[in-house]
């Protein structure tokens, strides 16, 4: 196991793209659901525990070999903003680049070849864990820990937020992220036998829908 490698692939300076991306939370600010840290984090917490058990499921499936073009499919099923199968899809090439140089393995050529423009961020995740040696669970605790650190993250510039505030936001966040990567770890473990319906599918429909008007805008600071 090459731990060190979790920390690569968590690192936020990682070249993977996810900097120009605000997890839906520049909307979010534009239509005042998001406005301090209080309301920051029911935000976080509340994409943890949907789209980001979600993302920590399907990552954690990849890493444990489980057929990536079926967790393709499983991606699109659970994923029904366009803006945000795109956005998933970009994110998934730039991390796909970047994890090849990195970490260069045969699955992960293969995976390139058979979506040259680009799959989901959190099936190239989880087969980028799998061939850098780290666990299906520490593939669900780096997407786990991404659904939260972005938003965060974006919301120092966005309201100019103190970034000591909103790093503590993330670690009032720790139990939940334990948990949220633990659960989608175990339904991972089930998906060989059970199929990618073992996988989490909870539904966030406000992020739906901001990621949609967000996409329609003219004039903005993120990419998503």
């Amino acid at each position: 196991m090459n731990r060190a490698a979790l920390l690569i692939l968590a690192d936020g300076r990682f070249p993977a793209g996810g900097h120009a991306h605000s997890g839906g939370a520049e909307e979010a600010v534009k239509a005042g659901g998001v406005r301090d840290v209080a309301s920051l984090e029911e935000f976080c917490r509340g994409r943890l525990h949907t789209s980001g058990l979600v993302a920590a499921g399907l990552a954690a499936a990849a890493a444990t070999g489980y057929d990536p073009l079926l967790l393709e499919e499983a991606a699109d099923a659970r994923t029904a903003a366009p803006a945000l199968r795109h956005t998933s899809r970009r994110l998934g090439r730039q991390l796909l680049r970047a994890v090849r140089t990195a970490w260069p393995c045969a699955e992960l050529d293969a995976l390139a070849a058979a979506r040259p423009r680009g799959a989901h961020q959190p099936v190239v995740l989880g087969l980028a864990a799998r061939c850098a040696g780290l666990t299906p669970l520490d593939a669900a605790y780096v997407a786990a820990y991404e659904s939260v650190s972005g938003p965060a993250t974006a919301t120092v510039r966005l309201l100019r937020l103190d970034p000591f505030d909103a790093t503590a936001v993330l670690a009032r966040l720790g139990a939940d992220i334990d948990h949220v990567a633990g659960a989608a770890a175990e339904a991972a473990q089930r998906v060989h036998t059970d199929g990618p319906a073992a996988l989490p599918a909870a539904s966030a429909p406000l992020l739906d829908i901001i990621a949609e008007r967000h996409a329609a805008r003219p004039a903005r600071l993120f990419a998503s």
